[in-house]
C-alpha cells in the first residue's frame, strides 16, 4: 500500500468518565498513556467495564480515532453530531481509519505518533446519546459481513501535540497485514 496523508479535522478530551469529549484547540499525546487530562489515559484500562473484568490489562484504547466524514454522514442521516460527541479524541479528514490494518502507523504533526490497534466496540451508550445512532454504527452489509463504523482504538508510541489542520502520515506495517478486530 503507498503512503497517505490526511488530516486532524478536531482534537478532544474530558477528564471524566462521560460518553462525549469536549473540543481543543489542542492536546498533547503522552507517550504509552494517551491524551493528557483525559479520563480514558493511562497504562491500564480506564474503561469502566474493562476494569470491571481486569484492572491490570495494559490500555490499548489510550486514543479513539473517528473520521469527519463519519460525522458528516450521520448528520446526513439527520443525527446532531459533532466532533468529540461519540467519545473520540481525534477526528480525521481524508484517511478510510476502519479498513486500516493492525498496527499501522499514524505521525500526526510533527511529532506525535499512535498504533492502531483495533476497531472502537460499539456499545449502548451510543444509541442512548440518540436513538437509531447504534444502527448507523454497526449493521451487516448485503454479503452479511459487520459494518462498523465506530472508529479505532490506538496506543501512543511517541508523544506530541495534536492540533486540528496537522497533517497525518499513515505508515503501514509489514506485510501480512491483520485485519481489525475489536479491542
Amino acid at each position: 500500500m503507498d503512503t497517505k496523508i490526511g488530516n486532524v479535522f478536531a482534537v478532544s478530551k474530558k477528564e471524566s468518565h462521560e460518553f462525549s469529549k469536549e473540543g481543543q484547540e489542542e492536546i498533547n499525546l503522552i507517550t504509552m498513556h494517551g491524551v493528557e487530562g483525559d479520563a480514558h489515559a493511562g497504562k491500564y484500562v480506564k474503561h469502566r467495564s474493562r476494569v470491571k473484568k481486569d484492572p491490570n490489562q495494559l490500555n490499548i484504547r489510550q486514543v479513539h480515532l473517528m473520521t469527519s466524514e463519519l460525522i458528516e454522514e450521520f448528520q446526513g442521516a439527520g443525527h446532531n453530531i459533532k466532533p468529540g460527541d461519540l467519545g473520540e479524541n481525534i477526528t480525521t479528514v481524508g484517511i478510510d481509519l476502519i479498513n486500516l490494518p493492525k498496527g499501522t502507523i499514524l505521525k500526526i504533526g510533527l511529532e506525535a505518533e499512535v498504533e492502531i490497534t483495533g476497531l472502537r466496540e460499539p456499545c449502548k451508550q451510543i444509541e442512548d446519546f440518540q436513538d437509531g445512532l447504534l444502527k448507523r454504527v454497526i449493521s451487516k452489509n448485503n454479503s452479511g459481513k459487520l459494518d462498523v463504523k465506530s472508529g479505532v482504538m490506538s496506543i501512543v508510541t511517541q508523544g506530541g501535540t495534536v492540533r486540528p489542520g496537522d497533517k497525518i502520515k499513515v505508515i503501514y506495517p509489514n506485510l501480512p497485514y491483520l485485519e481489525l478486530e475489536f479491542v
